[in-house]
Order: C-alpha cells, then structure tokens, then sequence
C-alpha cells in the first residue's frame, strides 16, 4: 500500500496545482445576494438613499464653505452612487437567476404534478365509462320494481279471473 507522500511522486497521478482563485460556497453567496437585493428593492431601503442624499445636498449647500467635503456639483456623491449602483446591479441579476432557477424547477413539478392528475383524471374516465357500461347490461331497481309490479297486476289478474262470482 502507498503512502500518500508516495503518491505525490506516481506520473499516473495528476499532480495538485492548486487554485489559482480562491474558492466560494455559491450557495452562501447566492442567500447574500438574495437578501441584499431584496433590502435594495425596499420601501426602507429608497427611504434611507433618499435621506441619505438629501442630506449630504443639504450638508454640501448649507453648510460653511469650509466644511463642504463636496461641492456643488457633487462629484464624490455621484460616484458613491456609481459604485452603490454597479455593486447592485449585479447582486440583484444574480439573485433574479436564482429565482428564475427555482421557478424552472417549480413549473417542472407543477407540469408533472398536473400530468400525474391528466393521466389519474383519465383513468377514473375510463372506469366509469366501463361501470356504466357494465351498469347497462345489469337490471336497475326501478326495472325490477316495474317488472314485479306489472306480475304482481298479472297475478291478481288471473285470481280474480279465478275466483266465483259471487
């Protein structure tokens, strides 16, 4: 038996180059994607932006001018909304193929919960049909009732025809 240090010098045996990009559990990210987007596609979320940037055109307008990190055409706003903006986009695309991933599988277990329910549908369809059938060829209570009814009359008939006068 080889030892793994053997192993490492065996040319059947591809040698570990090691990853040259550090490794990510995407299924950890996608749920940080997801809950990023959804607070960006907030009420609260455009509540805080709009606060937050009334309040620095507020600061940058009102305050002394000494005190004015930014100007009026504030610059460094609108690039911290550029970098706000480009970190969103893509979180928020990823987490829309993540759902358009998880609709995929849910239409296809609608589709073959709905086909399941075609086929179930048909066959109880078909049973019926062949208990009608069936129910056809066999004499129905009313039938019998009529049929004993009519001897019944046919009976009494012949008793009468039987009996003296009196």
């Amino acid at each position: 038996m080889s030892s793994p240090r053997n192993a490492r010098n065996r040319i059947d045996v591809p040698m570990d180059r090691g990853r040259s990009m550090p490794s990510y559990d995407a299924e950890t990210f996608g749920r940080i994607s997801e809950s990023v987007a959804r607070y960006i596609g907030s009420w609260g979320f455009i509540a805080w932006m709009t606060v937050v940037v009334f309040g620095w055109v507020a600061w940058n307008t009102l305050a002394p001018v000494a005190w004015r990190p930014d100007p009026f055409p504030f610059i460094f706003l609108t690039l911290l909304l550029s970098l706000q903006a480009s970190y969103a986009a893509p979180l928020i695309l990823l987490a829309q193929t993540r759902q358009t991933d998880r609709d995929r599988v849910t239409y296809a277990e609608d589709r073959a919960r709905t086909e399941r329910l075609l086929a179930d549908s048909d066959y109880i369809a078909r049973e019926l049909a062949a208990l009608r059938m069936a129910l056809g060829e066999v004499a129905t209570r009313d039938y019998v009732r009529g049929e004993l009814r009519d001897l019944l009359e046919d009976i009494n008939d012949k008793i009468n025809d039987l009996a003296p006068p009196e």
